[in-house]
């Protein structure tokens, strides 16, 4: 990964990280507090960078991405802990993003 990509990853990372958020038991933690943008933003940053990126690519991106919950005895979607405004939220997010780069 060139460093020119590494630096656009962390710029939309840092672009996605407070805009959404997981719910665990009604706790609203942000994907950046969770340490889970970055991954989220690797996943997702070929897809904007070639322009194949659309609502469903985010959604099995989501569905991919497994989140370790109590200390790693299971593990649980990145798209099951994310509500459905908050992925909306993140969808927003995300074409603000490729609109301003």
């Amino acid at each position: 990964m060139s460093a020119g990509t590494s630096r656009a990853i962390e710029e939309f990372a840092a672009a996605i990280g407070d805009r959404a958020y997981i719910d665990v038991a009604k706790w609203h933690l942000y994907l950046g507090d969770a340490k889970l943008h970055t991954a989220l933003a690797e996943a997702l940053y070929p897809l904007i960078d070639d322009g194949s990126f659309t609502e469903v690519a985010l959604a099995n991106t989501l569905a991919q991405i497994s989140v370790p919950l109590g200390g790693g005895k299971k593990t649980v979607s990145l798209a099951d802990l994310i509500p459905a405004a908050s992925q909306a939220d993140l969808l927003r997010a995300i074409e603000d993003y490729q609109r301003d780069r």
